[in-house]
């Protein structure tokens, strides 16, 4: 007897970040807390909290996947999972350096977002004030 697999499909806002036809098992985060599925379980549907997918492929092993929070979506041997970001590493320790690194570069851009607003603001409110006075 030969072991059904899952076709996954992660999925980021812009593009296709994954697509693995051979997938033997997959452990998602959620609010309720972790859940494992197999190519027979039950269909579902499941929000996602930021955390690490694990999956294992017949061509790719174990693989592990930092996910920013999405829906997953279990149809038969079909599972899309749709998230803002994601981030691949092939063991722990490598997702963790390439979170970190994501995390600061991310935290350098709200940074620069952050002072373009404030840019913005000072400008409405000083036209804004000339405006009433005039």
């Amino acid at each position: 007897m030969t072991d059904a697999c899952m076709q996954l499909r992660l999925l980021l806002p812009s593009s296709v970040f994954l697509r693995l036809d051979d997938v033997l098992r997959l452990v998602v985060e959620t609010r309720q807390g972790s859940f494992g599925f197999l190519p027979h379980r039950r269909d579902c549907v499941a929000a996602l909290r930021p955390g690490i997918l694990t999956l294992e492929s017949r061509s790719r092993g174990e693989q592990f996947i930092a996910l920013d929070q999405g829906v997953l979506v279990k149809s038969g041997t079909q599972v899309n999972i749709s998230v803002r970001r994601a981030i691949a590493g092939t063991s722990l320790s490598e997702l963790r350096h390439e979170v970190e690194q994501d995390y600061r570069q991310l935290s350098q851009q709200e940074q620069q977002l952050q002072q373009v607003m404030l840019k913005l603001e000072s400008g409405f409110i000083h036209h804004f004030a000339r405006f009433r006075h005039e």
